[in-house]
């Protein structure tokens, strides 16, 4: 009986024991399956939407614009590859993010930007905030690594597994920093060709991530930008394919801006010859791209993680190749440089779904944020959470009329050899004298669209006192600048929404546009400057 009665004891112990690690599994179970949802981002590198740039995407459309939504009105705040992923990263306009080019001077990854603006980037906060595992893999902004602001040994805040690459775009001959390690890579396409590589680490995290804790990855890859190396099994692609020959396609850009005027129509046979063989490059990169997204889709439905997690496809601006005579680039104000792909797929969207609502890459990060149950008025953003959007819960009617665009132009202080006759203050030109960008190539736009409007309008910081405005339903094209017939009431308006929009912050940012029935418009908020631009405009004197 002694005996008998130690044994009882031990029975019930090892009895509570299997209970509670039954328990135990059953509630990790219950905790993943209850998480909050992961995120993924994937962002490319001067992808377009007007001219094509997505029909190379089969996979990516199929996977992800087909199981979700597309947006055809994806606009970015600046057309320029580190203001606009400055955008992404923090939700603000380039005003008030203070990026204003790809170099160290304009801010691009500087150390005032590391201080002032990473600690509040989405990543940072859905790291801190929510919980978040966080991936990044890839372009970050163009200055990264630059050793005047910390060097590859910076990781920004916010960041699990950091796989950073040096500066701008390539294909080969590159150095990752690895968690703040250097990591170098040469020219063996089976090691080294950069979108493999980033699809290859995207897999290894989630491999190996922890199934406690949501995630967000973030891959940016090097494609379709400049240098456009493609892998060696598509190099031989798109051999018949030439840049499309749409109305705008060589020109002249009359009624327009004087750096676009003084572009030469008809174009030279050699930047046309050019053109061609860049545009037919870029596609052949985007193939493997189309590979990373179809293999990190594949990844999430192995291991049960595709149906709780959201899939975003963007890019950071869009890009032209002949459009009004000029060859290449992506500086512009008009449609081909502005808006961009924007694909979303995951729990709560349905598939098969366009939806032409107007959204900019300043509401990735709320939206992002919305996603992890995190509240958008606790930070400084400018832009608004679309999930209602992607959830079927906003329409045009009740949805947001306008958003802002910014562009501060670069030069020399030097002429260009190329182009000797135009002075200093150009940049970004090619042999036959037409030049990309300049320092008064500096302006700012409202882009509305509403049922009852497709409007652009957009001011340069130049001595012309330039406008440009557009009716993009009538001139999808932008051939025509209105700005001189346009009926002055609207002018007016479209003149104080961009005075608001160009001071906005946070919450001013989102307060109703011009063609929003709230809208309420007080002249006697005009700033005086906008009052002479106004004069000029009237009177011809531009």
């Amino acid at each position: 009986m002694a005996s008998a009665g130690h044994c009882l004891p031990t029975f019930l112990n090892w009895l509570l024991i299997c209970v509670t690690l039954l328990s135990g599994l059953k509630g990790g179970v219950t905790a993943k399956s209850n998480r909050k949802p992961n995120i993924v981002l994937i962002l490319t590198d001067d992808l377009d939407i007007a001219m094509g740039g997505l029909s190379p995407l089969a996979k990516t459309k199929k996977l992800i614009g087909d199981a979700g939504i597309s947006f055809t009105n994806a606009f970015v705040a600046s057309p320029l590859c580190c203001p606009s992923r400055a955008s992404i990263l923090t939700g603000k306009y380039p005003h008030n993010h203070h990026v204003i080019n790809n170099t160290l001077e304009g801010n691009c990854s500087s150390t005032a930007w590391q201080k002032s603006q990473e600690p509040q980037t989405f990543p940072a906060l859905l790291h801190s905030q929510g919980g978040y595992q966080t991936f990044f893999a890839g372009k970050y902004l163009n200055q990264y690594g630059d050793a005047k602001a910390g060097g590859l040994g910076h990781v920004p805040l916010g960041w699990t597994q950091w796989f950073g690459l040096e500066r701008n775009s390539k294909y080969y001959n590159y150095t990752l920093s690895v968690n703040g390690k250097p990591e170098i890579h040469g020219a063996d396409y089976s090691k080294d060709y950069l979108t493999d590589v980033l699809a290859n680490v995207s897999l290894d995290f989630l491999r190996y991530k922890s199934n406690y804790q949501p995630f967000f990855m973030m891959v940016s890859t090097p494609a379709p930008h400049a240098p456009w190396t493609p892998a060696p099994q598509y190099q031989d692609k798109y051999k018949d394919t030439q840049a499309p020959r749409d109305p705008n396609f060589n020109v002249h850009g009359k009624d327009k801006h004087w750096l676009i005027r003084q572009a030469k129509t008809p174009m030279s046979n050699s930047s046309i010859q050019f053109l061609d063989n860049a545009f037919r490059s870029r596609w052949r990169t985007l193939l493997s791209v189309d590979d990373l997204v179809e293999r990190l889709v594949q990844a999430l439905e192995a291991s049960k993680d595709l149906d709780n997690t959201y899939i975003f496809f963007t890019s950071d601006n869009g890009y032209h190749t002949g459009q009004f005579s000029l060859p290449l680039d992506k500086r512009q104000l008009y449609e081909f440089d502005i808006r961009v792909p924007l694909m979303v797929r995951g729990p709560n969207i349905k598939s098969n779904q366009t939806s032409p609502l107007l959204v900019a890459n300043v509401d990735l990060g709320p939206t992002m944020l919305d996603i992890a149950g995190y509240d958008v008025n606790k930070t400084q953003m400018d832009g608004m959470s679309f999930l209602p959007v992607l959830e079927g819960r906003a329409n045009a009617s009740s949805w947001r009329t306008d958003v802002l665009v910014e562009y501060e132009g670069e030069g020399h202080n030097v002429s260009d050899p190329s182009c000797p006759l135009l002075g200093p203050g150009v940049s970004e030109c090619f042999p036959d004298c037409v030049c990309e960008d300049s320092f008064n190539n500096t302006y700012a736009c409202v882009r509305s669209i509403a049922p009852s409007t497709n409007l652009q309008y957009c001011e340069f910081d130049d001595n012309e006192v330039f406008v440009e405005v557009y009716n993009v339903t009538a001139d999808p094209y932008q051939l025509a600048n209105i700005a001189k017939t346009i009926d002055q009431e609207v002018l007016e308006k479209m003149n104080h929404r961009l005075m608001m929009l160009q001071s906005c912050s946070g919450p001013s940012c989102r307060t109703p546009g011009v063609y929003d029935s709230r809208y309420r418009f007080d002249p006697r908020q005009m700033f005086g400057s906008h009052r002479t631009r106004l004069s000029l405009l009237r009177h011809g004197l531009k």
